[in-house]
């Protein structure tokens, strides 16, 4: 049988994936310790955050984003882990520890972006345990998690003494390491490659990664200024000490939990909270150069912008400061999505993981989603197509904390008190008033716990819950 030479050549033309050119450029901006209520158009109208609120509103907001949890204290390298690998927490600890021996684990999210045809580049904070500069064409300024340990910040404000710390002096070095502002490095680092990118015809890959605002929450005086303690209000779930405190794992001697003495007084929460609001207004302000500079290269309508962070924070909330713990605030980021495909000025309320990003941008580069990724596209919510996505979310600190989100409820499990705790979400956001002891919630508890067990199972959980006598 004859071939005709013209439909050979249309079928090789139509089978081969899009030309470079084709493809749409992705900008990944990333914060770190950034709770999902803290800017200003998603709801918090004590912060400021312009820039944050002007992606918002071109793009899709996820309302409820969350990562996965920590298999230790630095609950930012389980983030960062399961987001370059795209792996579930357990694989992605054993992936951790693989990394850590110099073996080999397979191609990480800017190794399959390159493989798509991207130029990547990174820069700022990476915190996984392989060289970034092995793993992206371009990289700058790779910080740790971060900056260097300032004594001063730790313990305090304390009541009738002076506080030894100052969050706008670039003498205690910190974020200002080096002589300028490691978050405005971060932005002149991106704003140099966007001028480098207005020439090529090569799709770009950026990895924007900000230490900010973790601690120490440093920020020029001028953006403090714009935060007096008056106007800074106390957590409606403030306590002086969380009752688990200890069997949870957010005891003194926890790092994050250090760093403001005990028992909290509204004071030192307000005070750590003016500089949280503080850091992260200066970050605004670096990402919006950054949005600017997009704008200038010409880029910005063939360019999806993503935003988010790798976990949030406590910063008072439940007589907590750190992020090791499984309440909101420490487990749900801010998302946005923007470009094509993502509705401005939309908000999405499926639950998803922060690092479904990672195979939606594959999805976006026309590069193969392997089966063994865990995590998925959003391009399924945002084309409107009817999508169950993950289904219940599933939380994990250490051995010490479990939790389960599901139908508008949370179930946590601490199973070194032995305790657990029901909280509806919708009436009552602030994760205030446990409801595991009511009659009618029994049924629910239990079913909840069940399927907790079952997820466990699935995802190779160590931790055998059934084991345990809560009731």
């Amino acid at each position: 049988m004859r071939i005709d030479p013209l439909l050979l050549l249309l079928a090789c033309v139509t089978a081969s994936p899009a030309p470079a050119a084709d493809k749409p450029n992705v900008l990944y901006l990333f914060a770190d310790d950034m709770t999902f209520a803290a800017i200003r158009e998603i709801g918090n109208t004590e912060i400021q955050t312009p820039n944050l609120d002007r992606l918002a509103k071109s793009g899709t907001v996820f309302t409820h984003a969350y990562n996965m949890g920590g298999y230790h204290g630095a609950v930012c390298v389980a983030s960062r882990t399961m987001l370059a690998t795209g792996r579930f927490i357990w694989e992605a600890r054993k992936l951790d520890d693989r990394m850590k021996a110099k073996e080999d684990v397979g191609l990480l999210w800017p190794e399959r972006m390159h493989q798509a045809g991207y130029e990547t580049y990174l820069t700022g904070k990476w915190h996984v345990s392989t060289d970034a500069a092995k793993r992206f064409d371009h990289v700058a300024h790779v910080r740790g998690g971060m900056p260097a340990t300032v004594p001063e910040s730790y313990n305090r404000p304390l009541d009738g003494k002076p506080d030894p710390w100052s969050p706008s002096d670039p003498k205690h070095k910190g974020f200002w390491q080096g002589g300028k502002h490691w978050s405005e490095v971060v932005a002149d680092d991106a704003i140099g490659f966007l001028e480098g990118a207005k020439t090529r015809d090569k799709p770009f890959f950026m990895y924007v990664a900000f230490n900010a605002p973790h601690d120490p929450r440093q920020s020029p005086q001028s953006f403090v200024d714009r935060y007096p303690l008056s106007k800074i209000s106390v957590p409606k779930s403030f306590l002086p000490e969380y009752p688990w405190k200890d069997q949870i794992g957010c005891d003194p001697k926890l790092r994050d939990e250090a760093l403001a003495p005990f028992p909290r007084t509204e004071h030192a929460v307000k005070v750590h909270r003016q500089e949280y609001y503080a850091i992260i207004t200066h970050l605004d302000e670096q990402i919006g150069r950054i949005l600017d500079e997009l704008e200038k290269s010409g880029k910005a309508a063939s360019t999806y912008v993503f935003f988010t962070a790798d976990h949030g924070l406590a910063v008072g909330h439940h007589g907590l400061i750190g992020k090791q713990n499984l309440f909101d605030h420490s487990v749900r980021v801010p998302f946005i999505a923007r470009g094509p495909r993502f509705q401005a000025g939309a908000k999405n309320r499926t639950p998803i993981y922060m690092q479904d990003v990672m195979p939606t941008s594959l999805e976006l580069a026309g590069a193969e989603v392997p089966d063994s990724i865990d995590f998925k596209s959003l391009l399924p919510l945002a084309d409107g197509k009817p999508h169950e996505h993950h289904g219940p979310i599933y939380g994990v600190y250490t051995m010490a904390q479990r939790s389960i989100t599901q139908d508008g409820y949370k179930l946590l499990v601490y199973p070194n008190v032995p305790k657990v705790l029901l909280f509806d979400l919708k009436a009552d956001p602030e994760e205030m008033h446990d409801l595991s002891d009511q009659t009618d919630q029994r049924g629910r508890v239990q079913k909840m716990f069940g399927e907790l067990v079952a997820i466990q199972k699935r995802v190779g959980d160590p931790l055998d819950l059934q084991a345990v006598k809560f009731w």
